[in-house]
């Protein structure tokens, strides 16, 4: 299976967020560590991965879930 890996910059674009939102608050918020992003080589760089990003957006649109917001713009799946 074939990975298409982006930049913060690229995945904005097709997500159409800015790179800053994704940063700061759907990293670790959202997208996981080893499954919707990786940091090659144990770098600083992040790589986010298309196709499982794209399979969790589907996903969390087809799902009705209870979410609790909490301070910073975080959130809680109840």
């Amino acid at each position: 299976m074939s990975r298409t890996y982006l930049t913060t910059e690229e995945l904005a674009i097709r997500i159409k967020y800015e790179p800053r939102y994704i940063r700061e608050t759907l990293k670790d918020a959202l997208f996981i560590e080893g499954i919707h992003y990786i940091r090659p080589f144990g770098g600083r760089r992040i790589l986010y991965i298309w196709e499982a990003i794209e399979d969790f957006m589907s996903q969390a649109s087809a799902e009705v879930v209870p979410i609790i917001p909490m301070g910073k713009g975080r959130v809680c799946n109840g």
